[in-house]
């Protein structure tokens, strides 16, 4: 992850810093930026980064073309720069072209991503003086515990204040009014009046009976314990950027930078601890009780399950989902099992690593293992995933079932999470229970881990091969040998033309695979051979395929088509789909994306061309999908 975040922070350096981006988005192949001066921008300097494949200015966009590690070149810069997040970005919200569950993710993830780092690192420092204490290496009186327990503490107790930050970022309001709202939730005074005695109770007899400390204009007020909390700021921020917005257009401006806040939090924070603070925190807590009460029907089946999607949950982003219902789970309950039952998930991953790097006989994938073994042990298996088991899928599926195993032993021994910490090795003492100093969850967190790992070793290791190994059609070469052919069907029907025919830089020169294009006269790519869906774009114009012999296949249709959001591209099958030849991959309509002022040539590319001896492209004029379009000889 190193190379990306020193390749995300060269790249915003390039193009003039922080403050020449108004946006950044990405495609299936480039980062496309909206800079204030293109002028500023290093261009030959960007160009010879390692890691950079290119740079197009084009249509008001100034494109560094990244290739296929596109996706985590970006979440470093939104990550570790912050364009996404902050002030500079033109837009934060979700693309209303997504669907409910894609917006969810979305709002999670950038609500929580920004603080994950210190949140980690808070739980890890409360993980381990718990451990400290258990182990009888320091006392709960001592002023050491006191000061480590408020390091790790400090953030949890305050939490709805850095969820206010973030959660403006994104919803896109003032962030010191936000902060406000959160530091009301957790004002001490109001923490020592929720304990004292109340005027009366109301929801007698129901699942809500609350009791009433204090009233505000007549009006009753259920006090809550807002520490820690996750889902009350959160909706209470939403309500409060609508609030301040609607405000925004109705003072005038000359009073408009002490007016608008003011009227925000005199509205907002009354309206949350009246009405959306309850309504929240009842919410939360029957959020928790679900999951608990699913986790309760079968735990182990619930292990097994978690454990094994858990890995195809990150690849798809869906895990942001469990991440708030954990920490609100911790919060309402004090524990969390859900969340705790993917703990084994990096292990048997990293066993499968080990096994190919033991296995494999090719210098450069040895030098992908070693980093990712590495990384996976402290429990980052981006670089193991994508770089390693995914393209490999044979054992991205051990890895998934020594998760699933690890899983369902943790549910057995009811392991659970005790406080949010760090990742892999480091999140061992989150199974430590400092209520009454228990580690017996932290030792069954360790026995589990290490038999996750080690089944993912053991069955990975017979089963591995190196891909150079699996047989296809051979035929003599010039005497000299054996060499591998395989033969590809053209995706579309139409007119052959050359890569340098194609108007952009990009795939005209060739950097990003070698290959050929097509001018279609239908609307319609099927699949040029048998092999799985290993990526496609939201917006159906790209997608890029893998065949059962390990060749990457590109096929981008038309010419600056990302920009037209997915208006006018049907997709017919999903991510991760196997394929047949001939198959319908994606319908589109030619004549309304030539209306709106867009080539439809469409590039088809060998995208590890780089493997092979020789790309060889059809002499023909004019393609069907049955004819042979590209032959490559390995």
């Amino acid at each position: 992850m190193r190379k990306y975040e020193e390749l995300a922070k060269a790249i915003v350096e390039g193009v003039g810093g922080k403050d020449n981006i108004i946006s950044l988005a990405h495609c299936y192949t480039r980062l496309r930026f909206k800079l204030h001066d293109e002028k500023k921008a290093a261009t030959e300097t960007i160009k010879n980064l390692d890691g950079v494949v290119t740079v197009v200015q084009s249509g008001g966009q100034y494109q560094v073309v990244i290739g296929n590690e596109v996706g985590e070149v970006h979440d470093e810069i939104v990550k570790s720069q912050g364009i996404a997040d902050g002030s500079a970005a033109e837009k934060t919200e979700p693309d209303k072209n997504m669907n409910l569950l894609d917006k969810f993710v979305d709002i999670i993830s950038g609500i929580f991503t920004p603080i994950l780092g210190v949140l980690a690192a808070s739980g890890m420092i409360k993980g381990f003086t718990a451990l400290f204490v258990a182990l009888g290496w320091i006392e709960e009186k001592s002023g050491t515990y006191q000061i480590l327990q408020t390091i790790g503490d400090g953030l949890f107790y305050f939490f709805p204040i850095f969820l206010g930050i973030t959660a403006a970022r994104k919803f896109k309001m003032n962030e010191f009014s936000a902060m406000a709202v959160g530091a009301a939730l957790v004002y001490p005074t109001l923490s020592v009046i929720f304990t004292g005695q109340p005027l009366y109770r109301m929801f007698e007899g129901t699942i809500f009976a609350s009791p009433v400390q204090l009233e505000f204009l007549g009006i009753p007020v259920i006090l809550m314990n807002y520490a820690s909390s996750v889902i009350p700021i959160i909706a209470a921020i939403y309500f409060a950027s609508k609030v301040e917005r609607g405000l925004a257009k109705v003072i005038p401006a000359m009073v408009k930078g002490f007016m608008v806040p003011f009227f925000t939090l005199l509205i907002v924070i009354p309206v949350t601890f009246i009405v959306i603070g309850p309504i929240s925190t009842w919410a939360g807590q029957i959020v928790g009780a679900v999951t608990t009460g699913v986790f309760n029907f079968s735990p182990i089946l619930a292990g097994f399950f978690l454990g094994a999607f858990w890995q195809v949950f990150v690849i798809f982003g869906l895990h942001w989902g469990l991440v708030p219902i954990m920490i609100n789970n911790i919060a309402t309950s004090g524990t969390d099992h859900i969340v705790a039952m993917t703990f084994a998930a990096s292990f048997a991953q990293t066993g499968v690593v080990l096994a190919v790097l033991l296995k494999t006989k090719h210098a450069k994938l040895k030098s992908l293992c070693v980093p990712a073994f590495i990384s996976g042990i402290f429990g980052v298996t981006e670089p193991a995933i994508y770089g390693i088991t995914l393209p490999r899928k044979k054992m991205f599926v051990i890895s998934c079932i020594g998760a699933a195993i690890g899983g369902g032993m943790l549910a057995f021994f009811d392991s659970q999470y005790y406080m949010f910490g760090g990742l892999g090795i480091f999140g061992y003492p989150s199974f430590v229970n400092s209520a009454i100093n228990d580690m017996a969850g932290m030792k069954g967190a360790m026995m589990v881990s290490a038999a996750a790992f080690m089944l993912g070793l053991l069955m990975a290791y017979p089963l591995y091969r190196d891909k150079e190994e699996i047989k296809s059609t051979v035929v003599p070469k010039d005497g000299n040998g054996l060499v591998e052919k395989e033969f590809f069907t053209s995706p579309l029907t139409g007119t052959v033309r050359t890569l340098e025919d194609v108007p952009d830089e990009t795939f005209s020169s060739g950097v990003l695979g070698k290959g050929v294009a097509v001018e279609p006269i239908e609307g319609r790519v099927v699949a040029p051979a048998d092999g799985t869906v290993a990526t496609l774009f939201p917006t159906g114009h790209a997608l890029g395929l893998i065949t059962e012999k390990g060749t990457e296949i590109l096929i981008h249709i038309g010419i600056d088509t990302v920009k037209l959001n997915g208006q006018y591209f049907s997709t017919k099958v999903k991510q991760g789909d196997r394929v047949k030849q001939g198959q319908i991959l994606v319908e589109f309509d030619m004549d309304k994306i030539r209306e709106g002022g867009y080539s439809v040539i469409t590039p088809v590319l060998i995208a590890n061309f780089q493997q092979y001896l020789d790309i060889i492209v059809t002499e023909k004029k004019e393609i069907s999908y049955t004819e042979n379009l590209i032959t490559v000889i390995a």
